[in-house]
């Protein structure tokens, strides 16, 4: 089993690297390749303010001047080395810019990834254990409303009440303990309801088995069969979910962080495109990618961890393989 996991992981871990290249390579491309290509564009344009010996000697630092294949390898040897260029507007190296913000952008994704976990297993908890006239009904109605309302209404709804109303935190103050846990919320309430209604249905279809009835028999109690024999089944597609609603966590935390007026990615993002600094953009989008690819691989390594019933490609086969001719292999791990 340790030798299919770790060939697995090696697979995958592959995988994750060609996609990180080609992503990176088509970002590229894009951005410096193309005809009548954006930097390009940006530096001819008389509204920037660039004189000619100003444009050669951006072009010059940018390499633009230098054949594809060459601009190509130098980029992404830079980047995989922490070297992402020059900004065009201040001409300071790019990962200085995004070092410098994004500290804050992390404490607040993190942040609102803990609110939307603590959220969502607690409506789930309590769509199975509170009695339908306590309002569970009303519980399983909760992701619905929480995936209807952007973020940014929940923020100035926040900001409007324990910021103006009732003093909680001032918003002059962004960084603030407090400001960030509201900001925390804003950005983690519309993320919830996606882990909840996965949570939910597994839920349901776990507390349906007969192993449960049977520790109800047994006489134990509600919170130690929800945490010792419902969740732990249950939060494989959990994973799945999460993994995927990352890429809607830095998005949202982009707009919260306009809102909130925190100093983060999101804005590096907004000053970088009225600004047009293309390099800065670059940047983000490729390290934007790299994040994402890196947490569904992680979600795809952790998957035989949760379920041991999850069997591997390449692995020795299961008894439920020899005796009634299935697979055994969970659609997340199949390739």
């Amino acid at each position: 089993m340790r030798n299919a996991y770790l060939t697995y992981a090696a697979k995958r871990l592959a995988q994750a690297l060609v996609v990180i290249l080609l992503t990176y390579v088509f970002t590229f491309v894009v951005v410096s390749i193309l005809p009548g290509d954006p930097i390009t564009n940006v530096l001819n344009n008389p509204q920037s303010g660039f004189t000619q010996e100003e444009i050669k000697e951006i072009i010059a630092a940018q390499g633009l001047d230098r054949p594809v294949l060459v601009q190509l390898w130098s980029s992404f040897s830079g980047f995989v080395t922490g070297d992402l260029g020059l900004s065009m507007r201040s001409h300071r190296p790019v990962a200085t810019l995004i070092a410098e913000v994004l500290p804050s952008t992390l404490v607040l994704a993190a942040s609102g990834l803990a609110v939307a976990l603590v959220l969502a297993a607690t409506v789930a908890y309590g769509t199975q254990f509170v009695p339908k006239r306590y309002g569970q009904g009303l519980l399983r109605g909760f992701p619905s409303l929480f995936l209807s309302v952007p973020n940014f209404v929940i923020g100035l709804v926040l900001i409007h009440f324990f910021g103006f109303q009732l003093g909680v935190f001032r918003v002059i103050e962004p960084d603030s303990v407090w400001a960030t846990l509201f900001a925390a919320i804003a950005l983690g309430i519309p993320i919830s309801a996606q882990i909840a209604e996965v949570l939910i249905a597994n839920l349901d279809n776990e507390a349906a088995q007969e192993y449960a009835a049977v520790a109800r028999g047994r006489g134990l109690g509600q919170a130690r069969l929800f945490a010792k024999h419902l969740l732990k089944p249950s939060s494989l597609p959990v994973v799945t979910v999460i993994a995927l609603t990352i890429g809607e966590l830095l998005g949202g935390s982009l707009i919260t962080e306009t809102v909130f007026g925190r100093t983060g990615i999101g804005s590096l993002v907004q000053r970088s495109v009225s600004t047009q600094d293309l390099p800065v953009l670059q940047a983000i989008v490729s390290l934007a990618a790299v994040v994402f690819v890196l947490v569904n691989l992680i979600a795809d390594l952790l998957y035989p961890l949760l379920d041991p019933r999850v069997t591997l490609l390449g692995g020795p086969k299961s008894r439920a393989d020899t005796e009634d001719g299935t697979t055994g292999v969970s659609p997340a791990v199949a390739s």
